[in-house]
């Protein structure tokens, strides 16, 4: 089978970047998509639109470059579109709930067709046609798994905070909160709950179990749960539990805490950390008592000691600077809203983090406000009345040029 590529060049704010070039689950988008499809496809074009395809009377499959699949989505769209014979486009119903509830928000490329909502992947048994695709509908086994308890003092939606977490995920990813999504939600947590799906046959529970008596671990942290590379180095005092994916050469430290998380090779944890539901990629930094939970660093980045991330994304060569807190509930109790194409747009979450771009330095001591965005390149120094981050961060509101232009015309700025 041949992979048609269809290149999407819309950069994605704060990164600017497109979503092809972004990390997902360790690994540039791209990749991903490759890896997934390589069981089936030998070789691949790469085009701008699906109409200047050239004629290629052989089997195909053609998607969007920034979606994100998993082996279990693909797998099954491709037995359904395979037993009907016939041009087929990848469909979901409206009463999917990881579909409608996560996927729809900040997004065009799925979009209502009839009784149905579609997507940019299709599947041709004997090349591109100008046959209408049959829409297939791709049931994602959403299941309602809680994360989050609010409090009763502190908002009237009371209760456990819930998603829709998909065991077959699909997401087309136009904002940043899309790479949130795809990291944890539909990412790490996925993975979580298709092992606690497994784990609920009671042969693989057996398995399990049996290795965690033969290694005398705790059941979440035998070999059978937590994948480790080579010249690994994890202190006795540390905890570790799966699934959790480990690469090559990594430290964790005295008294950290890993959850249900993939940490990437060459990765430091130093001492009471705590990463849960969190990806930490290539060559990344944590000093003593980081704190990450559902979020996302991207490779070659470092969070400082104390510092605090919650639901949030870092890019890549950034550096958050200690004791910084990303906040990411609304206390006012109004829908976070964050920018889509220029314009701030509900993100259909009550609770989302911030998002800063590649090659970024935040500061010490600095409160990030939920759904706020630092836009690549960009210097953050704390200072008086420079504390707080209520606004989105772009690249002419970084200090290394306002301290610049701050030496260059200093009567500009003293009056």
């Amino acid at each position: 089978m041949k992979r048609i590529v269809i290149r999407e060049q819309t950069k994605i704010p704060p990164f600017n970047e497109p979503a092809r070039d972004l990390r997902v689950l360790n690994k540039p988008l791209w990749l991903h998509q490759r890896d997934v499809l390589a069981p089936y496809c030998l070789a691949e074009i790469e085009v701008d639109a699906l109409s200047s395809v050239p004629s290629l009377p052989e089997e195909c499959i053609a998607y969007r470059d920034n979606l994100f699949f998993d082996e279990g989505f693909l797998e099954e769209f491709l037995r359904q579109a395979k037993a009907r014979g016939k041009p087929c486009r990848v469909a979901f119903s409206p009463s999917d709930k990881a579909i409608t509830m996560h996927a729809l928000p900040l997004q065009e490329g799925i979009r209502r067709l009839g009784d149905v909502y579609v997507a940019d992947l299709w599947y041709f048994p004997h090349g591109v046609t100008d046959e209408e695709p049959e829409p297939v509908v791709v049931d994602t086994l959403a299941q309602e798994i809680g994360y989050y308890h609010i409090p009763t003092y502190m908002a009237t939606e009371k209760g456990d905070l819930v998603f829709w977490v998909p065991l077959r995920p699909f997401l087309s990813i136009e904002n940043w909160a899309h790479i949130f999504m795809a990291n944890s939600p539909f990412g790490i947590f996925s993975i979580g709950a298709k092992m606690e799906h497994a784990i609920g046959k009671f042969a693989n529970a057996a398995r399990i179990l049996f290795r965690s008596l033969l290694e005398r671990e705790q059941f979440l942290s035998n070999s059978r749960m937590v994948s480790v590379g080579r010249n690994v180095q994890i202190d006795p005092t540390a905890v570790v539990q799966g699934p959790t994916i480990i690469g090559d050469n990594v430290t964790i430290g005295p008294g950290a805490v890993v959850t249900n998380s993939i940490i990437g090779s060459n990765v430091n944890i130093m001492q009471g950390c705590q990463v849960m539901l969190s990806v930490v990629s290539d060559s990344c930094y944590l000093p003593f008592r980081a704190a990450l939970f559902m979020s996302t660093l991207m490779e070659h980045s470092m969070v400082a000691q104390n510092a605090t991330l919650q639901l949030s994304v870092v890019g890549r060569h950034s550096f958050v600077g200690a004791n910084t807190v990303f906040t990411d509930f609304n206390l006012v109790g109004k829908p976070l809203r964050t920018m889509h194409k220029g314009h701030p747009e509900e993100v259909g979450m009550p609770v989302l983090g911030g998002c800063v771009g590649h090659n970024c330095r935040v500061g010490a001591g600095i409160v990030i406000y939920p759904a706020r965005t630092i836009e690549s390149d960009v210097v953050l120094i704390r200072s008086e009345g420079h504390s707080v981050v209520a606004d989105n961060v772009g690249f002419e509101e970084s200090d290394h040029i306002r301290i610049g232009a701050l030496e260059l015309h200093p009567q500009r700025y003293t009056r």
